[in-house]
Order: structure tokens, then C-alpha cells, then sequence
């Protein structure tokens, strides 16, 4: 008799479990607008979710730390006049935040440290280039202030939002609607799916597509792509027969998959999460109920089914917790932030291990919130993978950094003389905005202090005449 033998991998029992229901966001509306985006982005600081909003688009943003119901009254990020379908935070400042929205534009936010009193109204740069809505948004993992955008009008935009410019633009390599977007680990290269079915590999600063696939799944539903740290690309998508699908490509040889799986007839997309430190995917489709796990190798058959974490609820959304986001003291490899009708709950994976100590073997070096490049260095050529700390005394995020945008002087055209200046008149007019909204919430802050102590006094002088009275 033949012993079968098991496949040998630390991350072989890595289970799911949800936070105790302290730990969840209660009474929170999210959106009901379809599109096959996540509605949430989480990084160590701050939970965003696209919410239900009259008149316009908004999204909330809530300290971590902030669980429980949330007031209905509590503050909105709001400033778009159609609903927002995607929003992403910036991977080298945590208080920095760009949302796309119907109404054509790109918003760049900067979130306080401190919970502010009205709804947050001014973005720090709006963006302006495409002509229909915008549904996809993908910051650049490595270089400063780079922000890329896809559209309904077929064209994805890369930005320097630091100055507002549009570095480059890739208007006619997508005959049809852009489904995902994805970089590679140092931002040289993009993976996209249309829905003409094509799966392309695209050089952006040369403007080619240097590899493309046809019908990478067969199905007419929408696909998704990914790259993993192997450089291979993972792809979800649907078979002829609707059936739910994933395959494994090296493009390099798009002929055949590495690996072609098919999975189960539901409908809805499934958003791959990966975690290139694991090198294991997680799927979470719209509409379903649990988060499919597994775990790409260079063995056969290369992506190895590890488990499955299931619940009740049907997910509305997810987000993904950067890795440094993570408690390592409790062996913490993934957290997701799944989105019901009302709500929101943490989802923790975790690897079970009995030690204390900090595990070298599940928390390799990982990249850190600082930029490898500047942005016209990596419009120059220039590539440069992510600057990577340590997590072994755990990650604490920096305090808050402004982002300071320098609008150039399109009047001027004279070439530049002397020593360049340090401040330009937009980035003045900045300052003396975010003055006067500090003085604002300052001001507003004292009247509270105030009538705090004006309560203290009667309440102290209510007990001294009940003193007085026992007397």
C-alpha cells in the first residue's frame, strides 16, 4: 500500500478566524453602487470605506483603533459629485489618500491625525484628464507621488500628484473597457485585462505592450490579473461555461498556463489579494461568503489549495492590511476588513506556532512606507525595488507627513536660472489654507474646553451645597 505523502509547507494550517464583535465597525452604510471594486482600503492607521452618500460621493475614514458603532453624524470625506467607485491609500504616507469617481476626476486627500469636527471638503489636488468615469486607481509601490488611473473611456493616466502633471498616458492600447490594473513589485511594468479578453503585459515609459495573451479564460466575464514576486502573472476569470476559474501564466511563454484551475459556478468576480512575503493568494469574490486561500510554488502544481475561511455573511467588499500593518506576536500573516451592508469586521490569519518569540520564517523583510525613487527619476528610467524594514520589533507608524503639491508655472516657459526656489505661490496659498482650517479646528476645540469647564464649575458647586446641606 502506497503512502501518500503530504506536501511540506509552514503555511499548510493557516487559518481564518473574525474578531470578536467589540472589534467589528458597526452602523456604517456602505455604498450600494455596482462596480467590481474592493469599497475599502486599510493601512496601521486609518479604515476607509466607500459609503452610501446623497448628492455626490463620499467615503468615511476612521482611526483603527475607533471600533464599535460609528455616530451617524460622524465626519465624511466628501467632494466628488458622483459616487466614488475606488479609493487608494498612498504605500509611503498613511495619511495620504486618492479616490476616483463617476464624475470623471481623481481626488488626493489628506487625512488628520486627529478626528475632525465637519466633513472633510478640500482635497489637497484635484486631477483632471479622463472623459468618462474612473474605476481603477494603483499607486506606484516604489516611486514617490506616482498615481496611476484607468478610466470608461479606455485609458489609464499616470500622474505625479506632487505636481499635478500627468507623467504619461496610455490612450490607445485598450480597444475596450479596463477591468484591472496591477504593477510589478518595482513599478516597471503593468498587467492589465480588458474586456476584449486580452491580458496584456505593458512597459508604460516605452508606451508597448511587450506580452499579451487572448482569452486567457474564455468566459466573457470580467478578469483580473496579478503579479506575484516570481514574476508570473495569477488571473481570475470565468470559462465558457461560467464557471469560476484561475490560471497561472509566465509571460515570457504565453502559449500555455503554468497552471489552470477551475473552481465553482458562482457569479461573482474574485478579487486576488496577494502577499508577496507568503507568496499566498487570497480570493474573496463579491457576493460570496468565504475567503479561498493558496499557496504559489515553483513545484507542481504550482498554486496549492491551503484552505478555505467561511462565514454566514456575504462580503460587499474587502480590504487588505499592508504587512506592517500585522501583529506579529500573535503569528498574524493576513488581516482582511470585510464589508457587510452595515458593517465591518476584521479577519484574522493566522499561523498557528507555540513560541513567543518573533518568527524570522513567516515575517521576512518587507517594504516599509519609504519611496525608493522620485518620480522623474522613474519617468527617466531609472527602476528600484521597494526599500524594505524589519518587523521584528513590531512597525510603528510615523507621525504625520503633509503633502506638499507644486503646481508648475505653465505661463513660464523661460528655462530656469539661479537656485531653484523653495516655495512656489500654490504651494503658499496651501499653507495658508491648511492655517486657517488649523486655526478652524482650534478654535472650535476650545469652545468644547470651554463649555467642559463651565459644566465642571456647576457640577462642582451643585456637590459643595449637598456638602454643605448634610453640614
Amino acid at each position: 500500500m502506497s503512502r501518500r505523502v503530504v506536501r511540506q509547507s509552514k503555511f499548510r494550517h493557516v487559518f481564518g478566524q473574525a474578531a470578536k464583535a467589540d472589534q467589528a465597525y458597526e452602523d456604517i452604510r456602505v455604498s450600494k453602487v455596482t462596480w467590481d471594486s474592493s469599497f475599502c482600503a486599510v493601512n496601521p492607521k486609518f479604515l476607509a470605506i466607500i459609503v452610501e452618500a446623497g448628492g455626490g460621493g463620499a467615503f468615511i475614514v476612521l482611526p483603527l483603533a475607533k471600533t464599535g458603532r460609528v455616530d451617524k453624524n460622524y465626519p465624511l470625506v466628501t467632494g466628488h459629485t458622483a459616487p466614488v467607485l475606488d479609493i487608494d491609500w498612498c504605500p509611503h504616507n498613511d495619511n495620504v489618500i486618492a479616490s476616483a469617481s463617476d464624475d470623471t476626476t481623481i481626488m488626493v486627500w489628506q487625512i488628520p491625525d486627529y478626528t475632525p469636527l465637519r466633513n472633510i471638503t478640500e482635497p489637497i489636488i484635484t486631477l483632471e484628464g479622463h472623459s468618462k468615469r474612473v474605476g481603477i486607481l494603483s499607486w506606484h509601490p516604489t516611486a514617490r507621488n506616482v498615481l496611476l488611473s484607468a478610466g470608461g473611456d479606455n485609458v489609464i493616466i499616470i500622474w505625479n500628484v506632487g505636481t499635478g502633471e500627468v507623467l504619461l498616458s496610455l490612450d490607445d492600447m485598450h480597444p475596450d473597457i479596463i477591468h484591472s490594473v496591477c504593477w510589478n513589485s518595482n513599478g516597471s511594468l503593468l498587467a492589465t485585462t480588458c474586456k476584449d479578453k486580452t491580458l496584456r503585459i505593458i512597459d508604460p515609459r516605452k508606451g508597448q505592450v511587450v506580452a499579451e495573451r487572448f482569452a486567457a479564460h474564455e468566459g466573457m466575464r470580467p478578469m483580473r490579473a496579478i503579479f506575484t514576486r516570481q514574476g508570473h502573472i495569477f488571473t481570475t476569470g470565468f470559462t465558457r461555461m461560467s464557471q469560476r476559474e484561475l490560471g497561472l501564466w509566465d509571460p515570457n511563454n504565453f502559449e500555455e498556463p503554468v497552471a489552470l484551475q477551475e473552481m465553482d459556478t458562482s457569479n461573482g468576480v474574485l478579487l486576488p489579494f496577494y502577499d508577496a512575503d507568503s507568496s499566498i493568494i487570497y480570493l474573496c469574490g463579491k457576493g460570496d461568503s468565504s475567503i479561498r486561500y493558496f499557496e504559489i510554488t515553483d513545484e507542481p502544481p504550482f498554486v496549492h489549495y491551503l484552505n478555505t475561511f467561511s462565514s454566514k455573511e456575504p462580503q460587499r467588499g474587502m480590504g487588505f492590511m499592508p504587512k506592517r500593518g500585522l501583529d506579529v506576536s500573535k503569528c498574524e500573516i493576513a488581516r482582511f476588513y470585510k464589508l457587510h451592508e452595515r458593517k465591518c469586521e476584521p479577519i484574522i490569519m493566522t499561523v498557528p506556532r507555540k513560541s513567543d518569540l518573533f518568527q524570522d520564517d513567516l515575517y521576512p523583510d518587507t517594504p516599509g512606507p519609504e519611496p525608493a525613487l522620485e518620480a522623474d527619476e522613474w519617468l527617466s528610467g531609472q527602476d528600484a525595488e521597494p526599500v524594505l524594514i524589519s518587523l521584528r520589533d513590531g512597525y510603528v507608524p510615523p507621525k504625520h507627513r503633509e503633502l506638499r503639491v507644486t503646481k508648475p508655472n505653465i505661463l513660464d516657459v523661460r528655462p530656469p536660472s539661479g537656485p531653484r526656489r523653495s516655495q512656489s505661490a500654490s504651494d503658499t496659498s496651501l499653507s495658508q489654507h491648511t492655517l486657517e482650517r488649523l486655526l478652524e479646528e482650534i478654535k472650535a476645540l476650545r469652545e468644547q474646553v470651554q463649555a467642559q469647564d463651565q459644566r465642571i464649575t456647576a457640577l462642582e458647586n451643585m456637590l459643595c451645597e449637598l456638602v454643605d446641606g448634610t453640614d
